[in-house]
């Protein structure tokens, strides 16, 4: 019996695990949907070796930071239990690899590649599971220390702050620290429109995401004993509640309306497992009209070039969420309880410190070292040539 219970546990994670993996699928489509032409092919290049890198890293130490123990052992005994804990790294991976994929829609089209491996290298081995670490496997007694101080610990189910914010606030000094992109913003004071270059892979990146969406947050129970149709519905209430607030203040603009799913998404995260479904859809409505106007106001008033709206999406959506979950999830507003606001917002304050330190030391070393954006001349020519050497169509066919 306890083989079986090992077995379908392995299972269940696994399946996670692949959902979310698809998953990156869509962070690649997303982003291919909204930068030009010309810097298609490295938006599909960036996120698979983002992925691969971040792979090795976590193996080798990320996941050690984080949870204290390693894989180099004998295969018997990783095989251990229908090699659960390999399973449940790959889980856990796919939520580390979001993060330079979140990085990644900040920065597009004037980056270099090479210092955004390395960045990626530094962020997945040892600044994301440092937190990851604290939240979710006790480390240095911060949560002990929260719970003291407020009688709860921070809850974060499924990573509004541990990924989401996280990856959002790392994004934002990246962003300053790259710069805009060339002509985006005129000397005349007017700026340069860059509209998505295809609605429909950016839609269907937004789809991929949303419902490989379902394995991130529902399959965080890691066991099937533990699974819970309430973060199934509340991840649903969340995702339609940040559509139809992107659609009406984002005015029917297909670009709000396929990013408010998954800002509601992101908010949800930490306190899918508490919420009633009602206090989900609200989140996600909230999430949404954050989005709309945070973006707007960050690329149009503050004139920060965050291409995708990473830092709206996923740093203040996230840290939103982080907060939801103390007053979505109390008892007094239909929640299962058990959380506390107070414990929420220092849980927030500290990942969002965390990340934002992290960020600047990260950028700002690989910016004085090696730099980190193209030339005017490789920008104008576009990623793809620049940097593959290859264009995303031919300009004529071969007639032989």
């Amino acid at each position: 019996m306890e083989a079986l219970k090992q077995g379908t546990d392995t299972l269940f994670v696994l399946l996670g695990a692949i959902m979310v993996l698809a998953m990156h699928a869509g962070f690649a489509f997303l982003e291919l949907g909204t930068v030009r032409r010309k810097n298609q092919v490295n938006a599909l290049v960036k996120i698979l070796v983002d992925f691969s890198v971040s792979t090795v890293v976590y193996f080798v130490v990320g996941f050690g930071v984080a949870y204290g123990t390693h894989f180099f052992v004998g295969a018997e005994q990783l095989a251990a239990k229908s090699g659960y804990e390999l399973v449940r790294f790959f889980f856990l991976l796919t939520f580390a690899a979001a993060i330079p994929a979140i990085v990644s829609g900040g920065i597009a089209e004037r980056a270099k590649f090479w210092p955004q491996l390395i960045a990626t290298a530094a962020i997945v081995g040892f600044v994301y599971p440092f937190f990851e670490g604290i939240a979710w496997n006790q480390h240095f007694g911060v949560q002990a220390w929260i719970e003291a101080a407020t009688g709860a610990q921070f809850h974060d189910f499924a990573g509004s702050i541990v990924v989401h914010a996280v990856g959002g606030w790392i994004a934002l000094p990246a962003v300053v620290l790259l710069g805009a992109r060339r002509n985006r913003y005129r000397k005349d004071g007017g700026m340069s429109a860059h509209p998505p270059s295809s609605i429909p892979f950016l839609a269907l990146g937004a789809w991929v995401l949303t419902v490989g969406w379902f394995g991130f947050n529902v399959m965080s129970a890691q066991s099937l004993e533990k699974i819970s149709g309430l973060v199934a519905v509340n991840s649903l209430m969340a995702m339609v509640g940040g559509t139809l607030a992107a659609l009406m203040l984002g005015r029917n603009d297909p670009g709000f309306v396929h990013n408010g799913p998954l800002a509601g998404l992101v908010a949800v995260c930490a306190g899918s497992d508490l919420m009633h479904p009602l206090g989900a859809l609200a989140v996600g409505g909230i999430a949404g009209a954050i989005f709309v106007v945070m973006f707007t106001l960050t690329q149009n008033r503050w004139r920060i070039d965050d291409v995708l709206g990473v830092w709206p999406l996923h740093g203040l959506c996230g840290t939103w969420g982080g907060l939801a979950a103390g007053l979505f999830g109390a008892k007094t507003l239909g929640g299962l309880g058990g959380v506390s606001l107070g414990a929420q917002a220092l849980g927030t304050l500290l990942g969002v410190a965390w990340a934002l330190v992290g960020g600047v030391v990260v950028y700002g070393i690989l910016k004085a070292t090696m730099g980190l954006r193209l030339s005017q001349e490789e920008e104008y020519d576009g990623a793809d040539l620049s940097i593959h050497k290859i264009s995303l169509t031919t300009d004529r066919e071969v007639n032989w």
